[in-house]
């Protein structure tokens, strides 16, 4: 079958299984030689080769994509049910595009609308008390009533307690999964996840169907959850646990941090209990969050402020509006705490004297304006 065959969710597999590229530059290559093009340069090409040093693998990934197994996983995921979201599908969600590094693949069982809808990740721990998987029922179905999605990771514990509180409303609710769509994981939690996809609610991974739990896939999945949502809550955690990668993930994405205290007796507390410490909100009630959805001011938690601080530069007219805001950015104070190496937010805090919100808000705003760059771990000043 030629190349002109092929259609777009092909090229999407092919660019995604390009082996040891980093999605990022990934993207990068389709903003410059256009998705299709990058398969239709022949061996003797000097183009990929010299302008990006791309290694004999990763050549021959894009000379000779094997189509036999992007044709299987395309097949697979149409036997276990699920539909295949690229990045540049208008059901792929906005807030996701905005991370350092978006799945180019989303595979979905369920209602794909919920995934642009307003979200709240809520995560904790799988060891969790009887009161936590209470709280996070109760204070998930408030949410739910207040037409905010709950995103969260299907494990067990508070995963399962919010999406439980959510299903109990009819808003629905998002499951991201560490494995293939063909499989369910935890196994026990086979039922659930029938009832969210019942529901209305939806099932998503970036793994291929086929692809089982391991370690390191989790951590993967912890930051789509955080780059889905508008805020991360954290209703229990031991100070070593997912759920604080989950929140080190969203500040890393400006996304705002909730925690839920607790008996300082008790050790799924003090993830939390740290989360205060570092600046998160303390919530007690469901309209702890709410409040901060209502700041037309916050963008990481207002949707249509989101989709408009991130809106392309328009050239020509505007931009010498934008160089003007630029200069004026380059004298914020804000940018002497950004070194030209790796700097936590939490550093920048610290440097800076400033809350964490305001923190977030600038950095947003001073890496829109190409001041600084967002890396996992932090951010690094380019100027």
């Amino acid at each position: 079958m030629s190349n002109n065959s092929k259609n777009n969710i092909e090229y999407w597999l092919a660019l995604k299984l390009v082996p040891r590229l980093a999605i990022h530059k990934k993207i990068a290559l389709v903003e410059t030689f256009g998705l299709t093009a990058l398969f239709t340069f022949n061996d003797k090409s000097s183009v990929l080769t010299s302008a990006n040093g791309l290694s004999v693998k990763q050549l021959h990934a894009f000379y000779r994509p094997d189509w036999q197994q992007i044709s299987h996983i395309i097949q697979a995921s149409k036997s276990c049910h699920s539909d295949l979201i690229c990045f540049d599908d208008a059901c792929y969600p906005q807030l996701l595009k905005q991370i350092y590094d978006p799945p180019l693949v989303i595979f979905i069982q369920g209602n794909p609308l919920l995934l642009n809808a307003p979200q709240l990740a809520v995560v904790g721990s799988r060891s969790a008390s009887a009161g936590g998987r209470d709280t996070a029922f109760s204070l998930c179905q408030q949410l739910a009533k207040k037409n905010i999605v709950i995103t969260s990771g299907l494990a067990l514990g508070i995963d399962a307690a919010a999406h439980r509180g959510a299903l109990s409303e009819s808003t629905g609710t998002i499951a991201v999964v560490a494995t293939g769509l063909d499989q369910v994981y935890p196994a026990r939690h086979s039922a659930l996840a029938r009832q969210i996809i019942n529901s209305g609610g939806a099932i998503i991974s970036e793994f291929i169907p086929s692809t089982p739990a391991r370690a390191g896939h989790f951590p993967k999945r912890n930051r789509l959850i955080s780059g889905l949502s508008l805020g991360v809550l954290v209703v229990e955690a031991e100070l070593k646990s997912g759920s604080l990668i989950t929140a080190r993930c969203a500040l890393e994405q400006n996304r705002d941090v909730f925690a839920i205290p607790n008996s300082i007796h008790n050790p799924y507390a003090k993830g939390c209990h740290w989360l205060i410490k570092q600046g998160a909100k303390l919530v007690e009630h469901c309209a702890d969050i709410i409040d901060e959805f209502a700041f037309a001011d916050k963008a990481s938690l207002h949707l249509n402020s989101e989709a408009q601080l991130f809106k392309p530069v328009e050239q020509g007219a505007n931009k010498g509006v934008t160089e003007i805001k630029q200069k004026g950015l380059c004298n914020d104070a804000l940018l002497a705490s950004v070194g030209f190496e790796i700097t936590p937010v939490d550093k920048v805090v610290s440097r800076s004297e400033l809350p964490v919100e305001e923190v977030l808000t600038r950095l947003t705003m001073l890496e829109l304006s190409g001041l600084v760059t967002a890396v996992p771990g932090g951010y690094i000043r380019t100027q």
